[in-house]
């Protein structure tokens, strides 16, 4: 299913979207050293296991960009302008390597826009990992198109 046009979704509108993604420690590793982040937690398995929680975490900007990135091809594919901002983000589970992660959305919030042809949706995103707890949950602000007239 390719995204929406603004005028296509109604508040309320949710979505489970299909496909899932499973975390392998290349990703996490590979996301840490791309961003320039070395924190331990997320890549030292010595210094991981001495923590509270035993071993390697998820880095969470990984966590949270995979969650957006998953939901995108039923949302916004086609019918972005801009992503106009991302509020409320929460991360109230961590996410281990080898977790398996999917995500749904709903649509909170529709507005028109002053720009022609334009109208904003807010989507609230959620990631849930294979346990069905919920890991990282962000309200999304999207600028779309209208429908082609």
């Amino acid at each position: 299913m390719a995204g929406l046009y603004y005028d296509q979704w109604q508040v309320g509108d949710r979505l489970d979207h299909e496909i899932r993604r499973t975390v392998t420690e290349t990703d996490n590793l590979l996301f840490s050293t791309m961003t320039h982040n070395p924190q331990p937690l997320h890549i030292d398995a010595d210094y991981a296991a001495k923590s509270e929680f035993g071993q390697i975490l998820v880095n969470g900007t990984f966590t949270f960009a995979l969650m957006v990135g998953l939901s995108v091809g039923d949302t916004t594919l086609g019918t972005l302008i801009a992503n106009l901002g991302y509020d409320k983000l929460v991360m109230p589970k961590p996410v281990f390597l080898g977790d398996t992660l999917r995500a749904r959305t709903e649509v909170v919030e529709l507005k028109d826009s002053k720009r022609p042809g334009a109208g904003i949706v807010t989507f609230r995103h959620e990631l849930l990992n294979q346990r069905d707890e919920i890991v990282c949950q962000c309200l999304r602000t999207a600028l779309l198109h209208r429908s082609p007239a």
